[in-house]
């Protein structure tokens, strides 16, 4: 009996979180509220507290996820590389895979469901720890840089440039953008990730 609580607890969790993405999704973080997400779900508000205390909560839950997705990606790409060089292309091509395979998730990441570019937040605390976890699936690219010989500052310089090119050429793919330009998204980031990580081995 005690067995089955656990795992009843986060399936309801499981059908809460699948709800609540496609409430986000059509509302945004804004306009979602956590009875819309517990009648998408098909539980009572009452029922859902006891799961999450505020949207933010189910928010910042669903990104964590990804972001631990994320990371798993990139940690998983290197381990297959033993050139620095090489890990650090790996790792840029993992993140940029990543998202090109979910660009629901890149929204997610950029509060884009119907939020438009602006800042939005989940909280000091939620924030804090969401953004170490963008950081630790971005590590592997720093550490390879500074294994080719990068400054630190020049590492982090590096990964912030590849995290931009990325989400650029990401948004340009997903929004049709990148024919504009004649050009391929994915053979431009991996030349990219190239040309920083001769950079890096430049010190």
């Amino acid at each position: 009996m005690n067995k089955r609580r656990p795992a009843t607890k986060e399936l309801k969790r499981d059908i809460i979180l699948n709800a609540a993405r496609l409430v986000f999704e059509q509302e945004g973080l804004e306009g979602a509220s956590l009875r819309a997400i517990a009648k998408a779900a098909g539980y009572t508000p009452a029922a859902l507290y006891f799961h999450f205390d505020s949207k933010e909560a189910v928010y910042a839950e669903l990104l964590s996820q990804s972001l631990n997705a994320l990371c798993s990606a990139t940690e998983e790409a290197i381990a297959r590389e033993a050139n620095p060089a090489e890990r650090l292309k790996s790792a840029a091509m993992a993140f940029f895979h990543y998202y090109r395979d979910n660009p629901g998730d890149l929204d997610l990441g950029f509060y884009l469901f119907r939020g438009g570019m602006k800042p939005t937040g989940l909280g000091k605390e939620r924030n804090l720890e969401l953004n170490k976890q963008l950081h630790d699936s971005l590590l592997p690219i720093t550490n390879a840089a500074l294994a080719l010989g990068a400054s630190e500052s020049n590492a982090r310089e590096i990964t912030a440039s590849l995290f931009a090119h990325a989400t650029g050429l990401l948004l340009l793919a997903h929004t049709g953008r990148i024919r504009i330009f004649s050009a391929n998204a994915e053979v431009m980031m991996q030349d990219y990730a190239t040309a920083l990580a001769n950079q890096a081995a430049l010190g």
